[in-house]
């Protein structure tokens, strides 16, 4: 007795087979390679990761960019939000104007930035000399105290109207009734904040962290365009490092395994934000 193949199979299928071409394959090859080295297989390129003072140092920066620029990030885009949606006109107006550096390629963003941070002619300097300021120790992404700042900016300034966006649509939809109740009981506002918008906004917010979480732990185009990594290793991160491992040392297993650890830390941190998110539910 022959099986009969089920009929949404059929449509189906395209799609699968582009996820296993784009998704599935290279996964598996990824970690073929990270096994691999001129004699076969071997755990080397994992165990070296233990010993690798510079991939320790990326890892560290990657996760304060990260952490710094989210907290940001989410911090303005929730004043952002509540202040827009506070006012009466001009609302939609104002959203546009602060979605606007969002809508740029992150490329542009960061080319932008870094003539804005020349120490010779970019505005930023210009500025501060119009008002009187010695400028002449402003090297912004040369300084080894200031690029990693200078670096968390750029992305505050092009993605907190991402948060912006979506703390926005889950404002409007919190119903009117929990909010008139809190009223008619003498509620201020910023109880009414935390007793009532926080936790029915909990659901969009934990989204928000999840999706910006996600890509700050593998930012590489901006910080690539405007430190390349430096000065030193002032703004290294694990993207950067793999790059340069995989592409300029010519090491791809070790990059390989790099990149698969990265990917399972991510993962787990998504995992665990997910879980977060079916709990509030």
């Amino acid at each position: 007795m022959t099986r009969r193949i089920p009929p949404g199979l059929i449509w189906v299928a395209p799609a699968l087979f582009v996820l296993a071409a784009l998704s599935i394959y290279p996964l598996l090859y990824l970690v073929k390679v990270s096994l691999t080295d001129a004699h076969g297989l071997t755990l080397a390129n994992y165990a070296r990761l233990f010993q690798d003072r510079l991939f320790s140092v990326a890892a560290g920066q990657t996760l304060l960019y990260a952490a710094a620029a989210l907290a940001l990030e989410f911090f303005l885009g929730l004043a952002l939000a509540l202040l827009v949606d506070s006012l009466v006109h001009g609302r939609a107006l104002i959203r546009v104007g602060l979605l606007a550096p969002m809508l740029l390629p992150p490329v542009v963003a960061a080319v932008i930035w870094r003539l804005i941070y020349n120490p010779e002619f970019g505005v930023l300097n210009g500025s501060l000399r119009l008002l009187g300021i010695n400028t002449a120790g402003l090297t912004w992404t040369s300084g080894r105290t200031s690029a990693m700042p200078s670096v968390i900016l750029v992305d505050v300034w092009e993605w907190t109207p991402f948060l912006f966006l979506l703390l926005t649509a889950g404002l409007q939809a919190i119903p009117a009734e929990p909010l008139e109740a809190a009223r008619v009981d003498g509620a201020g506002y910023w109880q009414t904040l935390r007793d009532v918008i926080l936790p029915l906004l909990k659901p969009v917010i934990l989204l928000a962290l999840l999706l910006r979480s996600m890509d700050l732990l593998r930012i590489f185009d901006q910080i690539f365009l405007l430190t390349q990594g430096g000065p030193g290793s002032a703004t290294e991160t694990v993207s950067l490092y793999i790059y340069r491992t995989a592409f300029r040392f010519s090491n791809f297993g070790y990059a390989a395994a790099m990149s698969f650890v990265g990917l399972v830390i991510t993962m787990l941190a998504a995992r665990a934000l997910m879980r977060l998110m079916k709990v509030t539910a």
